[in-house]
């Protein structure tokens, strides 16, 4: 099935090779350590092929982190935490080989609270009834149209069920959202994983990358391109780019020339959507979150809030949320958020568990520069841009990520096979 509800709903330190030893004789530059950008240069590292992998950040995995700010004994994944499709996800084997554990799920939240109150039956019933439904309604009949104007045939259920699907799954509010992109996601099982970040990040732990090495500029004018970095400028025969949409649409990085027209065009479709979590420390002694079950906060003027409760038997409290209100709120800071956060979940649960708060964290992907938001979203109209932002660049410039992942777009694992993808198509592009 598409993403659910859950989609609606440590770092790993690695010794940072002096960037003038790992550029010399290097012909292939990577740019981004996370998913796209680990499998692309692995893939070229077992064939045989120089490459240089550079990351702004201290830490390779990109949004796929396991966050241990609250404890270590309370780590929760800021980002990534499903393994999606995973009949074919190459990260379900990987998963399984390391002894990861699962969590097992109901499908629905134990409780709604709607402004501050407990939903009446007839509330419960009206909105699993406008989830439903909602799948044949979206699909796409004809144009590329917007998930709100695909769902409007269905009534006040059905949009409501659109806002909420959208909203704490893909990040985004329904009307900028394809319906052809929507539909295209590929199916499976979602397995959720307990430490996808760290996962990640143990897989490519031998992997040699420049950490604390942000990209500036890309001039791909001569025979070979130079990369200039916060260290020093890089020369290679061609360069994968896996950084986030938001940070290219940011201009983040210069290119020289600027990019083609048709390449521009690809990036204006695509936006990034503000999926955000803020996990909850709980005092055990106080609460057992697991005996109170997930919960969903919905009001008529704020983000409605899934709470996952005492999610891997952890006394931790992770509330989700998407859109232009969780951009709101990233904007205003992780004070505001826990303060929010607290609020909602003291109005279901009562003083009691709300008194058993100890400590917040806002994962804001939104307003992180180094991602810009949480995954990809293609805009109503603009459902060939992922595929259309595959071609290369002057044969030296390539594009990978989980925005190009066509069906596995916004997932790791998605992400892991289009970096995978984009190593083959430079290892032919230079004969290798």
């Amino acid at each position: 099935m598409r993403p659910t509800r859950r989609t609606i709903l440590a770092s790993v330190a690695l010794a940072a090779p002096a960037l003038r030893t790992a550029a010399r004789g290097a012909t292939v530059v990577v740019i981004g350590a996370g998913a796209a950008g680990l499998a692309a240069a692995a893939a070229l590292r077992a064939a045989g092929q120089n490459v240089t992998l550079v990351e702004a950040r201290d830490r390779i995995g990109g949004r796929a982190f396991t966050d241990r700010a609250l404890g270590p004994d309370c780590p929760f994944d800021a980002g990534a935490q499903y393994i999606h499709w995973a009949e074919r996800n190459p990260w379900a084997p990987i998963a399984r080989d390391a002894g990861a554990r699962f969590a097992r799920e109901d499908g629905w939240a134990r409780s709604l609270s709607i402004d501050g109150r407990p939903a009446t039956e007839a509330e419960t019933s009206s909105r699993r009834a406008g989830f439903a439904a909602l799948d044949a309604l979206l699909a796409p009949k004809g144009s590329d149209t917007s998930l709100a104007e695909a769902a409007r045939v269905g009534g006040p259920n059905a949009e409501q069920a659109a806002a909420g699907l959208s909203r704490l799954s893909l990040g985004e509010d329904p009307e900028r959202v394809s319906a052809m992109d929507y539909d295209r996601l590929w199916s499976g099982t979602d397995l959720w994983v307990d430490g996808y970040g760290d996962l990640v990040a143990r897989h490519f732990a031998d992997l040699p990358v420049s950490l604390g090495c942000p990209v500036l500029a890309i001039d791909w004018s001569g025979r070979t391109v130079r990369v200039e970095t916060g260290r020093g400028t890089l020369e290679a025969a061609a360069v994968i780019v896996t950084v986030p949409v938001g940070v290219l649409k940011a201009g983040a990085i210069r290119f020289a020339p600027r990019l083609p027209d048709a390449a521009e065009a690809a990036l204006a479709g695509l936006r990034m959507g503000a999926y955000t979590k803020i996990g909850l420390r709980l005092d055990p002694a106080k609460v057992d979150p697991a005996a109170l079950g997930d919960a969903v906060s919905a009001t008529k003027v704020g983000p409605t809030l899934y709470f996952e409760m005492g999610p891997f038997g952890r006394a931790l409290a992770v509330a989700n949320l998407g859109g232009d209100l969780a951009r709101d709120l990233c904007g205003a800071g992780e004070p505001a958020a826990v303060a929010l956060a607290s609020e909602r979940l003291g109005a279901i649960f009562g003083a009691e568990v709300r008194g058993a708060i100890l400590a917040g964290r806002l994962a804001g992907w939104w307003t992180d520069p180094y991602a810009r938001g949480s995954y990809s979203i293609v805009g109503p109209g603009h459902a060939e841009a992922r595929d259309r932002l595959r071609n290369p660049v002057g044969g030296r410039v390539f594009f990978a990520g989980e925005a190009l992942a066509g069906g596995g777009a916004m997932t790791v694992g998605g992400a892991t096979l289009d970096g995978a993808r984009a190593a083959r198509a430079v290892l032919k592009a230079l004969g290798a």
